[in-house]
């Protein structure tokens, strides 16, 4: 008996099979009669393939072949990689000519879409043809980071906290300004704001967003999604969703299925959802991740954040883990703020960081330390990151950072009560110094490797270039709310 390539190459694990062999059944109980075969692209947007249900089924054996140009082209579908020649401009033997990858679904992450009736959507991994997983998943490049904690007995737990605006689309049709060419994003639809804004947390305001939201909130209900909060915050329509805390590898996917719902839902009932950090629109403030995450023991799952000792915050192994992210902040702020935009948001006073220092219950700090001695909650709250982060790299990049100050032992500096003030490492204030720093980190060459990181170099700089010689002609400013014209067209209405 001839095996599938799932088997034949090792790739899911007990309960992975265990669930394939249910799907059949829901499939025909749910009335189930496309299935969206979804990966992440390097962006950490949701990519798919609609298939039929025999074809499914068979890729549960077989997987799926798709075209690697996902992760060649750039968002807008421009060409970084010179893909027809010899090595596919990687110097990749196997990259030459734009090759088909295989993706194998993740039984485990399997839903029925609530908004979509008869549609099935699941995740799936990334591999070359011979089993190989790629080299440029982000997905597999998380999970070798968590590998590497599991080998010390160590399960990173991670909560989400993320920002969004909620805008009403005032444009009835796509018209060809809409449209844009590779290289070159066209315009975002039309939207008028929701609610005036800057009445933190005014019930009369949060209602006037309240039918969206419910239909938002049975949504992340019905995909398994642990919603704790929806709130209003600053500025008019800023919608700010809380999740419990979920092992790193969950709070990733989640944080995808959330992302592409949201946005997907919002425009089926007449709203966009933007996960842009400052849109180019007059008054509106800028959105945050913030990253929750805690140390637990792999067998016994209890918190190694805690410590016992009186007069102590932190165990030993947390303060280490904690200036890891301390040094390596400048390094992985790419990761946690991928894009040009997203660095508007770091300046002094601004309930952002602007350096890497760290403080109790402080949200002018870039870490924020939560609990202390003998709380179970105790963790961290990494204010470093922007909505549109991938989710794969950024919490990769924590597990990254963070282990090479537990394997050196590394103590943080002290506290800061005044972070804007105090004399510690400055953040990168734009996308070019965020890029030389990884470009200069050894920490992350040699835990994501040279390749992935030079490839995320490569894709990132060509982004940056784009946007480099718009504003030769432009300048940075053109747009609203001191944002480009380029930046709102870039990043709106694609996050």
């Amino acid at each position: 008996m001839v095996c599938g390539f799932i088997e034949q190459h090792g790739l899911w694990d007990d309960e992975q099979k265990a669930r394939a062999t249910d799907l059949e059944q829901q499939l025909k109980a749910e009335n189930i009669r496309l299935i969206r075969l979804a990966w992440s692209d390097s962006h950490g947007s949701s990519r798919a393939k609609e298939v039929s249900v025999p074809v499914f089924l068979n890729s549960l054996t077989e997987g799926y072949n798709i075209n690697v140009a996902t992760f060649t082209l750039d968002a807008t579908g421009g060409r970084v990689f010179q893909s027809f020649i010899h090595g596919g401009g990687m110097g990749l033997e196997e990259m030459t000519g734009s090759p088909n990858l295989t993706i194998v679904p993740d039984p485990l992450t399997f839903r029925t879409l609530p908004w979509a009736p008869g549609l099935g959507w699941i995740l799936c991994n990334e591999y070359f043809d011979d089993g190989t997983p790629f080299h440029f998943s982000s997905r597999h490049l998380l999970n070798r980071q968590i590998n590497r904690f599991r080998d010390i007995n160590i399960n990173l737990v991670v909560g989400l906290e993320v920002e969004w605006y909620l805008r009403r689309i005032e444009q009835e049709q796509l018209t060809s300004e809409n449209s844009g060419v590779p290289g070159l994003r066209g315009r975002p639809v039309a939207t008028s704001s929701v609610e005036p804004g800057y009445s933190y947390h005014l019930e009369s305001n949060f209602d006037m967003m309240q039918p969206i939201l419910s239909e938002l909130a049975e949504t992340y209900q019905k995909l398994q999604l642990p919603l704790r909060s929806i709130e209003n915050e600053y500025g008019p329509g800023q919608v700010e969703c809380t999740f419990d805390a979920q092992p790193a590898a969950r709070a990733a996917d989640d944080f995808l299925l959330f992302r592409t719902a949201t946005r997907q839902v919002c425009r089926r009932h007449g709203y966009l959802a933007s996960f842009m950090c400052k849109p180019a629109i007059e008054g509106y403030c800028t959105n945050g991740w913030h990253l929750h995450q805690s140390l637990t023991d792999a067998k016994k799952g209890t918190n190694l954040c805690m410590t016992k000792e009186k007069g102590q915050t932190l165990s030993s192994l947390a303060k280490s883990y904690m200036a890891g992210l301390l040094e390596n902040a400048n390094a992985s702020s790419v990761f946690a703020t991928p894009t040009i935009n997203g660095y508007r948001r770091f300046s002094p006073n601004s309930l952002a960081p602007d350096r890497a220092t760290w403080g109790r219950d402080h949200r002018g700090t870039m870490l924020r330390l939560l609990g202390g001695s003998e709380d179970p909650a105790t963790r961290f709250e990494n204010r470093l990151g922007e909505p549109a982060a991938n989710p794969y790299l950024f919490i990769a990049s924590q597990i990254a950072g963070g282990l090479d100050g537990i394997e050196r032992q590394a103590q943080p500096w002290d506290a800061d009560d005044a972070p804007y003030e105090a004399e510690r490492p400055m953040l990168p204030t734009s996308l070019n110094d965020a890029l030389d720093a990884l470009s200069n980190s050894k920490v992350f060459r040699e835990s994501f490797g040279d390749l992935y990181v030079d490839y995320y170099l490569s894709l990132k700089h060509a982004e940056l270039n784009r946007f480099k010689a718009y504003v030769e002609d432009n300048g940075d400013q053109d747009a609203e709310n001191g944002i480009s014209h380029w930046e709102q067209n870039e990043y709106f209405d694609f996050f």
